[in-house]
C-alpha cells in the first residue's frame, strides 16, 4: 500500500529539496535554540491544539519557572496551572508534570523512541518529534500539517479523521524520512504545512517541494486532506455570577480535582433550565451565605467552545453583604481578594467575564 503512495517520489530529490528550504526558512522559534529534549517536549506539548505565537510567551515563562524536570516534577497545582492559565487543555500540564516525575525517577530523559512514547501524555506524533529533533532518530511525527502536506504530495484520499488512517501516513513518512537529518527533515514538513501548504489557499507557488506534489501535478490539492466533521458539541446554558462582598472579596469555587478543569477556580456557575429568572437563582443560591443582595447587573452574554461542548454564560456582577467574612457555602468555596485573584488559576471562560467587567 505504501509503495502505491510514494512510487512517484524520488525520495532523495525531496528529501533535499524540503531539508534545504527548511534551513533557509526556518522560524527563530526559542525551543529551537538547542536540542534538550525536555525544552523539545514542552514546546509539543504546548504546541497540541495551540498556534506558536500563542504558545511562544508561555513557553518562554514556563522555562524560567521551570528550567528543567526536577522544577517541574517537584510543582504544585496551583503554580503549574497558573503558568499554564490560558493555554487550555490543562490534562497537558498535568501529564507533563507526570512525565517530568518519570524522568527524574528514571535518572535522565529517555533516549529511545520506545521508551519516550511510555511517558505520560505522549503520544505517536510527540514521541516522533522528540525523538527526531533531540535525537536525530527517523521516527515519523504525523501532526495536522503532516497530514496537509504528505496528502496533497501522494494524493492520499484516506479519511484523517479516523484513527487507524495515522498509520497509513506513519508508513508513508517512515519511507521517504531522512536517516541523515531526521530533524530537519520532519521540522521541514511541519514547518510547510504551517506556513506554505496551509488548510485554504495553499501557496503553491512558492512550495520548494511542488515539483514532487501530485495533488499540484493533477489540480486537486484543494480536496486533500479528506476529513469528515466530527459529531455537534454540546450546549449547556450556565448562569455565572461574580459575587463581591463588602471587604472586597470575591466569591470562587475550586473545581474537583479530576474532570474537566480540574483544580481549576471559578466564579459561582450553575446550570440554567429556564425553571426561573436567573435573578431569581442566583438570589436562591446565595442567601444561605449572604444577609443582604445590594446590587445585581447583567455584565453580559459569553461563549466559551471546549473541543466537545460549549459554554453558553449568562453572567452578573452581585454585590452582596454577607454575615461573616469567612461564612461560605461549601467547602470548596472561598472568599479572595482583588490580588489573590490573580494568582489563582481561574478559568479562561470566567477571565472573559472578568476582563469584560473590568473595562
Amino acid at each position: 500500500m505504501t509503495q502505491n503512495y510514494t512510487e512517484h517520489l524520488d525520495i532523495q530529490a525531496f528529501q533535499n529539496d524540503l531539508i534545504k528550504w527548511y534551513y533557509e526558512v526556518k522560524r527563530d522559534l526559542p525551543w529551537r535554540i538547542n536540542r534538550d529534549p525536555y525544552r523539545i517536549l514542552v514546546s509539543e506539548i504546548m504546541l497540541q491544539q495551540t498556534q506558536v505565537v500563542t504558545v511562544i510567551p508561555y513557553y518562554e515563562r514556563f522555562m524560567k519557572l521551570f528550567p528543567t524536570t526536577k522544577e517541574l516534577a517537584e510543582a504544585d497545582d496551583q503554580t503549574l496551572l497558573k503558568a499554564w492559565e490560558g493555554l487550555g487543555y490543562y490534562s497537558r500540564a498535568r501529564n507533563l508534570r507526570e512525565s517530568a516525575r518519570m524522568i527524574e525517577e528514571m535518572g535522565g530523559f529517555p533516549t529511545t523512541h520506545e521508551e519516550i512514547l511510555k511517558l505520560k501524555g505522549v503520544g505517536p506524533y510527540t514521541a516522533g518529534a522528540v525523538s527526531s529533533i533531540a535525537f536525530g532518530i527517523p521516527a515519523p511525527a504525523v501532526d495536522g500539517n503532516v497530514f496537509r502536506v504528505m496528502s496533497r504530495v501522494c494524493c492520499i484520499f484516506e479519511d484523517i479523521a479516523k484513527a487507524k488512517t495515522r498509520k497509513v501516513f506513519e508508513a508513508v513518512v517512515s519511507e521517504v524520512i531522512s536517516h541523515e537529518d531526521p530533524s530537519a527533515f520532519n521540522q521541514g514538513l511541519m514547518e510547510l504545512g504551517a506556513t506554505i501548504c496551509t488548510p485554504k489557499s495553499p501557496k503553491c507557488l512558492e512550495c520548494p517541494v511542488q515539483k514532487h506534489c501530485q495533488a499540484f501535478k493533477e489540480g486537486i490539492d484543494d480536496l486533500l486532506p479528506v476529513k469528515t466533521k466530527a459529531n455537534n458539541q454540546v450546549k449547556t446554558k450556565l448562569v455565572v455570577a461574580m459575587v463581591k462582598n463588602q471587604y472586597g472579596e470575591y466569591l470562587v469555587n475550586k473545581r474537583p480535582e479530576t474532570g474537566l478543569l480540574a483544580n481549576f477556580y471559578e466564579f459561582l456557575s450553575f446550570e440554567y433550565a429556564g425553571e426561573k429568572e436567573p435573578k431569581e437563582l442566583l438570589i436562591e443560591k446565595l442567601s444561605p451565605i449572604c444577609e443582604e443582595v445590594k446590587n445585581i447587573e447583567l455584565v453580559g452574554m459569553f461563549t466559551h467552545v471546549f473541543s466537545h461542548r460549549i459554554w453558553e454564560m449568562e453572567s452578573y456582577f452581585i454585590d452582596v453583604k454577607t454575615r461573616y467574612t469567612d461564612e461560605v457555602a461549601e467547602d470548596s468555596t472561598m472568599w479572595i481578594n482583588n490580588e489573590q485573584l490573580k494568582d489563582y488559576p481561574l478559568v479562561a471562560a470566567h477571565q472573559k467575564i472578568l476582563k469584560e467587567f473590568n473595562q
